[in-house]
């Protein structure tokens, strides 16, 4: 028993080593667009909570950030890049663990460890500044201290499943789905008296710990504004994005483009597995409660992800791709077995490496085809194509070339308007950089405290104030190089 532990300690390792190895050496080196870049940029000025909203806040993730900021090692843009590269890692090693100890066997979690890290979307949020990777590996946390829980019934694992969860709450608030489906659970556990009163209060209280560092910005930003439904407002759906939430309406081009991102992220045979594993679940799941949780949460996921109607929706289905993976080595468990018929299994870990070469292939294909990409397409010194269909980002230093060539056609005491995309790499090569002190930049939407904002006065004003110009065509600009430039 000892040896197969220590065994399972090396095996844990060995695949939390090889996945460190793949993000690192593939995560983006330096400053980057949009939400990327506005993790960045707060993580710079300490801003643990945003202004967009405290579900958009991610608390643990940004103090996670700050910690790592004060690592006086390489590139700061690196540094914060590589949090998601290790997160991801570490929901790679996790998953691949869950699975080790449910199915005792190595080829099932293999398979489901290198289908996840494999997967498209997955990768691509582990190679640059995002916290979605983080929250991945806490849920597949959650379902190791569920899955021991169910196997041997010892209460101490639903204690370590509370405090992940409200880990997980203070990352992101896709937690709040395996909180109300872990809330069932509990108090099934408590009506058929397998857990005490006693139990449940000490798993609420390391929920409680857990999820501190959101307690904390909700309860102030109660005391700051008194109103307690515009705090819970906030606090589950941002600023602007209730509406989002609650969607329920689904447009052909919805469905086509999910159904597409769906595909790209399996897109071998290997998908077979997954509705194996769904047929398999009642065979083998240890127990009922564990396997409807599974499938609660995988249809939870997926409905909140495929009606979703932000432009960045494709990386809601990250948690789904999670649950997906799981059933992927249950599947791959319930059908082939490495004694019994090993051609078809190293068959099957051909397919789970095939869309490397797919990622490869797939932009200059597209491009080629003029396929439309749920992009901007206008970015400098990116190509959306690669930008989008290849996750990896090893040497991109697009934004950095942007922010540079922007600064070397400007005058002292210009004026900078950018947008929430393009204003980050602007403002990370002025503040981290030291570059260009004498250009005053400026957006549309502050996103984080102390960013100066369009609005705070006319443009009139900004004008008479000194030379105005934009990333972006605007009206009343004409284009000078990289810029436009505002007349009017």
């Amino acid at each position: 028993m000892l040896k197969d532990g220590n065994n399972l300690k090396v095996s844990y390792l060995a695949v939390l080593l090889a996945a460190v190895v793949l993000y690192a050496a593939t995560c983006a080196s330096g400053s980057l667009w949009q939400d990327s870049g506005v993790y960045q940029y707060r993580i710079w000025h300490n801003d643990i909570e945003g202004e967009l909203g405290l579900a958009l806040s991610h608390p643990l993730y940004h103090i996670i950030g700050i910690g790592v900021k004060y690592i006086p090692i390489g590139e700061f843009g690196h540094r914060i890049n590589l949090i998601s590269a290790f997160a991801g890692a570490f929901a790679v090693a996790n998953l691949f663990l869950l699975l080790r100890l449910w199915l005792k066997k190595n080829s099932p979690a293999i398979l489901g460890a290198i289908t996840l890290a494999l997967s498209h979307t997955f990768w691509r949020h582990c190679v640059i500044a995002e916290d979605y990777t983080l929250y991945a590996a806490l849920l597949l946390a959650e379902l190791l201290m569920l899955l021991q829980y169910v196997k041997t019934k010892r209460v101490v694992f639903l204690y370590f499943l509370g405090l992940f969860n409200g880990l997980a709450i203070a990352t992101h608030m896709f937690a709040s789905i395996g909180f109300a489906c872990y809330a069932v659970f509990l108090i099934v556990l408590l009506v058929q008296k397998h857990i005490r009163l006693r139990d449940l209060g000490v798993i609420v209280g390391l929920w409680v710990i857990g999820a501190a560092p959101y307690e904390y910005l909700f309860i102030t930003k109660y005391i700051q504004t008194g109103d307690f439904s515009a705090t819970l407002s906030s606090a589950l759906f941002g600023e602007r994005w209730q509406s989002d939430v609650f969607n329920m309406g689904l447009s052909a081009r919805l469905i086509k483009e999910n159904v597409i991102l769906l595909v790209y992220n399996f897109p071998t045979p290997n998908v077979i597995f997954f509705f194996a594993g769904i047929y398999g679940l009642k065979k083998l799941s240890p127990g009922r409660g564990f396997k409807n949780i599974l499938l609660a949460l995988l249809a939870l996921f997926f409905v909140f992800a495929f009606r979703y109607t932000v432009p960045d929706r494709y990386a809601f289905f990250i948690p789904f791709y999670c649950l997906v993976c799981i059933l992927f080595g249950v599947g791959f468990h319930l059908l082939i077995s490495l004694s019994t018929h090993k051609v078809l299994a190293y068959l099957v870990f051909i397919f789970a490496v095939l869309p490397i070469p797919i990622y490869i292939i797939a932009p200059a294909a597209a491009e080629k085809m003029q396929f439309g990409l749920p992009t901007r397409g206008d970015i400098p010194y990116r190509n959306d194509y690669r930008w989008f269909l290849r996750p990896w980002k090893t040497g991109y230093r697009g934004a950095e070339r942007f922010a540079d060539k922007v600064f070397s056609k400007l005058e002292s005491g210009a004026v900078v308007y950018a947008d929430i995309t393009m204003v980050y790499p602007l403002l990370y090569a002025q503040q981290v950089k030291g570059k260009r002190a004498d250009i005053r930049i400026i957006s549309q939407n502050a996103s984080s405290e102390g960013l100066p904002v369009l609005s705070e006065k006319p443009l009139e004003t900004w004008l008479s104030e000194g030379e105005v110009y934009a990333v972006s065509e605007v009206r009343g600009s004409k284009r000078e190089g990289i810029v436009w430039k505002i007349i009017e």
